[in-house]
C-alpha cells in the first residue's frame, strides 16, 4: 500500500537563532554509547483534520524552527573522532544548529478509521507515516539528523510523527520537546516562560571523557530480517484495577506493593509466554526502561535533557513464570525496577568502559527473542499536545524495525487507562496476538 502515501517534500529546518554562549559540545556517557546500534525510536499522534484555512505545514515549520532554539541539541550533529594513538574512536554531539529533517506527505485516500481499526490491528501502511524507518543511531554520522518529523495529511485527519537518536535523548526529553513545539504552534510564538533546556556538565565520577571505543566494536555485521506483527491493546481503568488488586492479593503481606503498570506488564508477559510455544525450560526476560533522573544522587531535575534511562531486567524461566502466576511475575518486575539505583547506574557505566561491548540491537537483531522490551511510559501525557486544531485522538509507535518483542506503553484516552502498542516476532509469537 505504498502508493497510498505520497511524499510531497523533505527539507531541513534550522533554529533561527543559536545562542553561542551555551555549551557547543555534549560528550556521551556509556549509557548513551551503548545505544550506538539502536534504531531510532519513533512515535506519532493522530489528529482530526483542521479547518482548510489553517496552513498547517508553514505553521509547523516555523514552530519547529523556534522550538529548536530552546531544545538546541536536536538541531545538532553526531561527530566521530578517530583516536589513532590507541586505535579507538570517540563521539560527541556538536550543537551547531544544522537542523532537523521535516517531511511533508499526503495520504488523501486514508481515513482516521482506516488507521484506528476496531480490533486494534495496525495497518501495514502506517510504516510510511514515519520519517526514520530502519535508521540506527550510528547513521547520524553519515546522513541522518538527530531528529526527524513527518506530517501526513489524510482524508479527514493529520498524523504528526517523529524519530530521534536515542543516544542524545530519551522519551522524557522528547515529549518535553513535543509539548514545547505544540505550545508554540498553538500560540503562534515563543513565550517568556520558554527557557532553554536544563543541560548540565554532569558525568559519572571516575570516567574520563570522551570515552574511547575500540575500532573493532565499530565493525558492521550482517543483520537478520525479522517479521513482526503489530497490534494495540487497550486496558481500561476497571481492568487495570482488577489486575492490580489480584497481583497484590497473590503476593500477600509484603513491604512491596504492585503498581498498576507492573500488574499490566506482568499480565502481558504471562499471556505472551503462555501462547508463545516456548519450552518450559527456556529463559525469558522482561526489560523495562527506567527513568533514572530522580534515582540518582544528587537527583537531576525532571526536565533534564538527555538520555537518562536504564533497563531494569526481570528474569525467569517460562515454566516458573506460568506456575507462579500474576502476583509473583509482577513482583519480579517490581524488584527489578527498584534495583535501579545511583550505585547500579554508576557500576554499569564503569564496567562498560572497562570492557566495551556495544550490543548490536539494530535491524534484525535477536535482542528481544524469548523476551520483552518495554519502552515509553503511560506517565507521558501524550494527549496534552494541542497545535491549534484540538488534542490528539490516539498515539501510535513507529515500526519495530526488527525488534520482535517490543511493548510501547501509552496513556489511554480515558483517565486511568493504558494502551499498549505491541510488535511481536511473527514466527515466534504466531498465536499470541489472537489470544491476548
Amino acid at each position: 500500500m505504498v502508493e497510498l502515501v505520497t511524499m510531497v517534500s523533505t527539507s531541513m529546518v534550522r533554529p533561527k537563532n543559536i545562542d553561542r554562549s551555551v555549551r557547543a559540545k555534549i560528550h556521551l556517557t556509556p549509557h548513551d554509547l551503548d545505544l550506538l546500534y539502536l534504531v531510532y525510536p519513533q512515535r506519532g499522534l493522530l489528529f482530526l483534520k483542521p479547518d482548510p484555512e489553517t496552513r498547517i505545514i508553514p505553521r509547523l515549520r516555523a514552530s519547529l524552527s523556534t522550538a529548536l532554539e530552546i531544545h538546541f541539541p536536536f538541531a545538532g550533529r553526531l561527530v566521530k573522532v578517530d583516536n589513532h594513538e590507541d586505535n579507538t574512536v570517540s563521539f560527541y554531539i556538536d550543537c551547531d544548529g544544522s537542523g532537523a529533517k521535516f517531511v511533508h506527505s499526503k495520504a488523501e485516500s486514508v481515513s482516521v478509521n482506516d488507521l484506528l481499526q476496531s480490533n486494534g490491528s495496525v495497518p501495514d501502511f502506517i510504516t510510511h507515516f514515519f520519517p526514520a524507518n530502519n535508521v540506527e543511531s550510528r547513521d547520524a554520522l553519515i546522513s541522518e539528523p538527530l531528529l526527524a518529523l513527518q506530517v501526513t495529511e489524510m482524508k479527514d485527519g493529520v498524523f504528526i510523527s517523529f524519530g530521534y537518536n536515542h543516544m542524545m535523548a530519551d522519551g522524557s526529553s522528547l515529549w518535553n520537546f513535543f509539548h514545547t513545539l505544540s505550545k508554540i504552534c498553538l500560540n503562534g510564538s515563543r513565550s517568556d516562560s520558554d527557557q532553554l533546556i536544563v543541560l548540565k556538565d554532569w558525568f559519572l565520577d571516575g570516567i574520563d571523557y570522551p570515552v574511547h571505543i575500540p575500532v573493532s566494536e565499530m565493525e558492521i555485521r550482517p543483520s537478520r530480517k525479522v517479521s513482526t506483527k503489530e497490534r494495540v491493546f487497550h486496558f481500561s481503568k476497571k481492568k487495570i484495577s482488577y489486575l492490580k488488586a489480584k497481583a497484590n492479593d497473590e503476593i500477600g503481606s509484603t513491604d512491596l506493593k504492585i503498581s498498576s503498570l507492573q500488574a499490566v506488564l506482568a499480565y502481558l508477559w504471562l499471556s505472551i509466554m503462555r501462547h508463545s510455544g516456548l519450552n518450559r525450560e527456556e529463559g525469558t526476560q522482561c526489560k523495562v526502561a527506567a527513568n533514572m533522573r530522580q534515582r540518582l544522587n544528587p537527583p537531576l531535575e525532571k526536565e533534564y535533557f538527555g538520555n537518562v534511562t536504564q533497563l531494569a531486567v526481570a528474569t525467569s524461566t517460562v515454566g516458573e513464570l506460568l506456575d507462579r502466576g500474576l502476583g509473583w511475575t509482577a513482583l519480579q518486575i517490581s524488584k527489578a525496577v527498584r534495583s535501579q539505583t545511583n550505585e547500579s547506574y554508576k557500576t554499569l557505566a564503569e564496567n562498560w568502559v572497562r570492557n566495551v561491548k556495544i550490543p548490536k540491537i539494530g535491524v534484525g537483531s535477536r535482542m528481544a527473542d524469548n523476551s520483552l522490551i518495554v519502552a515509553s511510559s503511560p506517565f507521558f501525557d501524550v494527549y496534552d499536545h494541542d497545535f491549534g486544531w484540538g488534542k490528539p485522538i490516539a498515539p501510535r509507535a513507529g515500526p519495530g524495525n526488527g525488534i520482535g518483542g517490543l511493548l510501547v506503553m501509552f496513556r489511554g484516552a480515558e483517565e486511568g487507562s493504558i494502551d499498549v502498542h505491541a510488535a511481536l516476532n511473527s514466527s515466534l509469537w504466531s498465536d499470541v496476538l489472537m489470544n491476548l
